[in-house]
């Protein structure tokens, strides 16, 4: 299921204009069946890079989910930068205003880790130098 969602993730980055940020990357993990152990990015990394790979070639930026729900993992953010990715946008799938950006604090400083920083254009990108 993760490989077939990998590869049309990858398919709609080749195939379509309509989008500037790509959000839940990872989202087929949280369908993980438990039966099967705990879910692990690293199990699926050719996959996620080709993915990544094509989302870089675009200029697009990748989005780190603040919800807490499914983030995005440190793996992935730095396959991201290696793949060539140049911004990331911080995104919530909260429902109410409670939680919204909950995670925001540590989506922020794993983005820094992995070498992305505020853009000062006010785009609110985080950019690679």
């Amino acid at each position: 299921m993760v490989r077939e969602y990998l590869a049309e993730v990858t398919t709609m980055i080749e195939t379509s204009e309509y989008f500037d940020v790509l959000a839940h990357i990872n989202y087929a993990a949280r369908y993980w069946p438990g039966r099967e152990g705990d879910y692990r990015s690293a199990d699926f990394e050719s996959e996620y890079r080709a993915a990544l790979r094509a989302l870089a070639g675009t200029g697009r930026a990748l989005e780190i989910n603040t919800s807490g729900w499914l983030p995005l993992d440190a793996n992935l953010l730095a396959w991201w930068h290696t793949e060539g990715g140049r911004a990331v946008s911080f995104g919530s799938d909260a429902h109410d205003p409670l939680t919204i950006g909950r995670e925001f604090a540590s989506a922020a400083a794993m983005a820094h880790a992995a070498g992305f920083g505020p853009a000062s254009d006010g785009s609110g990108l985080w950019l690679r130098p």
